[in-house]
């Protein structure tokens, strides 16, 4: 009878990153519209600090649209990458 060993490394920092890279590219797939307050869930900040610190940037305001008086929306893709380009700024 053979007896086989192995021994198992688990690096917690890339299995959260895997989960991450999963949950962003599942969130991709759904989300084609977003609004302040599912910014606001999926940034982790208040609608307030999205107001004050990316929809008043011009390059956000490009990519919103809305209906006279109504809801104001982007797109998801272009509105994150901006995000993100205004976040590497700070």
């Amino acid at each position: 009878m053979t007896v086989v060993q192995f021994h198992t490394v688990i690096d917690q920092e890339q299995i959260d990153q895997q989960l991450k890279e999963r949950l962003d590219k599942a969130c991709r797939e759904v989300l084609l519209t977003w609004d302040t307050n599912e910014m606001s869930k999926r940034l982790c900040m208040s609608v307030r600090t999205i107001e004050d610190d990316f929809l008043k940037d011009d390059r956000m305001r490009a990519l919103q649209r809305q209906k006279k008086g109504g809801k104001r929306y982007w797109f998801y893709e272009p509105s994150l990458k901006v995000i993100k380009q205004i976040m590497d700024e700070w």
